[in-house]
């Protein structure tokens, strides 16, 4: 797995924050923390929602370990064209150009030579809006 993370405690991963959970980046949804045991620790059990594919991830990890976190870069590109549910987009600072998938809420009012706004996470690239003028 290639991308920015930085690590974090288990126990500091609150709903809403983002991890990495079998290599995907997940937004938390839910945390429960059993008690510490006899002779163990406490265990933390981990519901994350994939930010790319949606899908459910549950993990299990003691309290005292820690967890990826990716570190989401959120960037602006420039329509170039539009090909299908995909466009063509240039990034307004490194001038890199690639395709990008079109979200369906964002397909209406995606057009060539609008701004977006992606984020950049694992290596991965979204469009998440579309900038006003």
């Amino acid at each position: 797995m290639t991308g920015e993370v930085k690590q974090v405690q288990v126990t500091s991963a609150k709903p809403g924050s983002y991890v990495v959970i079998d290599g995907a980046a997940c937004k938390v949804v839910d945390t429960q923390t059993s008690k510490p045991g006899k002779h163990g620790h406490a265990k933390v059990r981990m519901t994350g929602v994939g930010l790319l594919d949606d899908k459910k991830r549950v993990v299990v990890l003691p309290g005292s370990d820690n967890i990826d976190v990716p570190v989401i870069e959120k960037r602006t590109a420039q329509v170039l064209s539009i090909a299908g549910d995909a466009a063509n987009v240039m990034d307004v600072e490194t001038y890199e150009t690639f395709d990008l998938k079109i979200p369906e809420e964002l397909k209406a009012e995606c057009k060539e030579g609008k701004n977006v706004l992606f984020w950049v996470i694992l290596n991965d690239k979204v469009m998440k809006q579309i900038k006003a003028e």
